[in-house]
């Protein structure tokens, strides 16, 4: 018996897949986060870029939230195959 299939047959590959969704999905949170914050910081010094800020914040996010849809379909995807 092979050492991968055995760990294959140990689960250790359904937790390696449930630590990558739950690490990308801390990830975009704290991402997420992170643009918030700069943006509420950019329109307080700069109330007269709201609309620009707004626009670019809500562009940013909806990119990250994309890529970490993308990491957890990859992990069910581990996790399945």
């Amino acid at each position: 018996m092979s050492v991968i299939s055995f760990l294959l047959d140990a689960g250790i590959a359904g937790a390696g897949a449930a630590f990558g969704a739950g690490l990308a999905a801390i990830g975009a949170g704290l991402g997420i986060g992170q643009i918030g914050k700069g943006a509420v910081e950019g329109i307080a010094r700069q109330p007269e870029a709201m609309s620009d800020i707004r626009a670019n914040m809500i562009l940013t996010a909806a990119l990250v939230e994309g890529v970490a849809l993308f990491a957890v379909i990859v992990a069910v995807i581990v996790l399945f195959v």
